[in-house]
């Protein structure tokens, strides 16, 4: 038995757990696929990655024949604070290798692997006429499931493909429909990121018949200029173009977007296969509580190799036990509910700033922080002309912190600073319900606080 640390009950460890995953009806032994992208670009990648553990994998995008050209260089990096490649940038389109040799590779995959889930992505034009043959050409090769790449953002996008169709509703709907007038697979939607509103396409898909979607696709991005020459980073000829951007930096953007899927009205219920920096288990757990079915992976595995999964899969598998749950579906989803939009934030909610005199460094970094970009309620005692000014541990002023967070996000010492709860002796209170009522709730809040 194990206490759950957010609760006063105790539960159970299960012996075992059951790390099988269904995203849409395409099953895999495990919740973690290969992202279609470079990993995914051939059959030996693929027999690689699932002999190290992964439980599907997304073909690298096909497109007709002839295949198209690709530049050099073609791949940009932002680093962070001694972090490589925090962000990720690509102009690198669809496959360059000929169509019959990846649907031959493809089967070969399929055969040899018949319980890891071989997803094969498409990319052809907006007639019907492509889309049918294509993809029977590639259910004929044995694979789980289709996924259309509506968000390819640079290249592909120019030719009327990619994020040209998956930017605009009626189009995602009318393809979607061309492929389920003739798939015989699960078919997922690959949603750009690149809009205003994910959830209008991810409706457009579900009214043309999608079986799920996975999101995001990369990121627009330039990646800066070099100051010295004058010309764009990662240039090409001296040349550069937007591209994709992906890594941990679009973690939150994605998991924000996936939420909005997975508790819109119209699209509860949707299968979601969830992409945008997972790096480990912990983002990929993530993407699972906000509603994903599965997760899929392509920077980290760029930066690290095929054997990440192994450390996904064992950390996974004890969270679970600690937790308790003994399958996916035991936490799918758990935490989206819980997402809500502002009007529904309780305002009477209260928390302080507390510093830890024994761990604070004295650095000053919350002191600076408050005074100059927050709310001026953290001093020192030399301002209070205490001491004599001979300590320099900041004290926080409670009764004018707003509990921004701010000191505790800038303090590089763990837990030295701490967000505490403060009973403020009202109900709780939304601006949904201020509004109800005539707005004098917020009249008495404001005066609380400011008076």
């Amino acid at each position: 038995m194990t206490k759950n640390p957010n609760s006063r009950t105790f539960k159970k460890i299960p012996k075992t757990v059951d790390l099988s995953a269904d995203c849409a009806g395409i099953k895999s032994p495990n919740p973690f696929w290969l992202a279609s992208a470079p990993p995914s670009n051939s059959g030996e990648q693929v027999a690689r990655a699932f002999d190290h553990g992964w439980g599907g994998a997304v073909w690298k995008t096909l497109g007709e024949d002839p295949p198209v050209v690709n530049v050099t260089s073609r791949y940009g990096a932002i680093d962070i604070g001694g972090q490589k490649i925090a962000g990720l940038n690509n102009v690198e389109l669809i496959t360059d290798r000929p169509l019959a040799v990846n649907l031959k590779e493809i089967a070969e995959v399929k055969k040899k692997y018949p319980k890891h889930a071989v997803i094969v992505s498409l990319m052809v034009p907006c007639e019907r006429k492509n889309w049918h043959d294509i993809v029977k050409r590639s259910e004929d090769t044995g694979c789980d499931g289709l996924e259309l790449n509506f968000g390819c953002p640079h290249g592909m996008s120019e030719r009327g493909m990619g994020s040209a169709v998956g930017q605009v509703p009626d189009y995602i709907e009318r393809v979607v429909g061309y492929v389920k007038e003739i798939a015989k697979t699960p078919v997922l939607t690959k949603l750009t990121p690149n809009i205003s509103d994910i959830r209008f396409p991810a409706r457009a898909a579900k009214k043309g018949g999608t079986d799920g979607v996975s999101l995001i696709n990369t990121i627009n991005s330039v990646m800066g200029v070099d100051l010295d020459t004058l010309a764009p980073k990662f240039a090409i000829g001296g040349k550069g173009a937007h591209g994709g951007y992906c890594g941990p930096a679009v973690k939150p953007i994605a998991l924000n977007m996936v939420t909005q899927i997975a508790t819109d009205p119209e699209t509860v219920g949707l299968p979601i296969s969830g992409i945008g920096g997972v790096s480990d288990w912990r983002d990929a757990t993530e993407f699972l509580l906000l509603g994903a079915k599965n997760v899929q992976v392509c920077t980290a595995v760029m930066h690290y190799g095929f054997r990440i999964v192994e450390d996904m899969i064992s950390g996974l598998e004890n969270w679970m036990r600690r937790q308790g749950f003994s399958k996916l579906d035991d936490f799918i989803g758990k935490t989206a509910p819980n997402i809500v939009e502002w009007k529904h934030l309780n305002l009477h909610h209260k928390t302080v700033a507390r510093i830890d005199a024994d761990k604070c460094v004295q650095c000053d970094l919350c002191y600076i922080a408050c005074n100059d970009t927050a709310h001026q309620c953290i001093v020192r005692p030399a301002d209070f002309g205490r001491n004599g000014g001979k300590s320099k541990i900041p004290t926080v002023i409670e009764e004018d912190c707003v509990g921004c967070n701010l000191c505790s996000l800038v303090c590089p010492v763990e837990n030295c600073i701490t967000m505490t709860e403060i009973p403020t002796g009202h109900e709780p209170l939304t601006w949904e319900t201020y509004t109800a009522n005539g707005m004098k709730g917020y009249k008495e809040v404001y005066k609380r606080f400011h008076d």
